[in-house]
């Protein structure tokens, strides 16, 4: 696969007939795909878990109070024990990939340390789980009409207000997607 055909840095965005209720309505952000598949996080499907929760299950006492009281999201249905952080570029860490220039996705836990102490990223989201697709499996799904795409920007992934990226990345191309047929069809 080469660069100009990966969806890396894209946000997908659920279209209104998405049959798998584990991505209804969902805005993803494909973190890595290449000829081994994909990897995204799903990026406004919040859970009651905050992240004082987590900091509590990792025995870091004494969090920071502003970190602990921001949600946990629900990254994807693949490895739900599994937490991910988006973070911006400001800082690397451990294992930090690089999504874009100004969007990390890191799996080490050196980041949440750094975000209990108060010293983590400016910008950032905690999700347990990912979605994962095999070889070919999203561009099968692109061709299905599951997904729209569009570049993925620091304001909808970290700023928005989780109700809206949806919509609001839909936008982004002109859409009103609340108005879209959930029937696809193909000319």
């Amino acid at each position: 696969m080469s660069a100009t055909t990966s969806l890396a840095n894209q946000l997908l965005i659920a279209m209104p007939g998405m049959q798998d209720p584990n991505f209804s309505s969902t805005v993803t952000l494909v973190c890595e795909h290449n000829d081994d598949g994909a990897l995204g996080i799903v990026i406004n499907r919040p859970l009651t878990l905050k992240l004082g929760g987590l900091f509590e299950q990792l025995d870091l006492a004494d969090a920071d109070a502003e970190a602990a009281s921001n949600p946990v999201l629900m990254g994807g249905p693949v490895g739900p024990e599994r937490g991910f952080v988006l973070h911006d570029a400001a800082h690397s860490y451990e294992h930090s990939l690089a999504v874009s220039s100004e969007i990390r996705l890191t799996l080490s836990r050196d980041v949440i340390d750094a975000m209990a102490r108060g010293r983590g990223p400016a910008k950032s989201l905690v999700a347990l789980g990912y979605a994962g697709w095999e070889p070919g499996q999203l561009e099968e799904e692109m061709l299905a009409n599951s997904w729209l795409t569009v570049t993925a920007t620091p304001q909808i992934v970290f700023d928005l207000p989780f109700a809206e990226r949806w919509t609001a990345a839909a936008g982004t191309l002109g859409i009103d997607i609340s108005q879209m047929s959930p029937d696809a069809g193909h000319a």
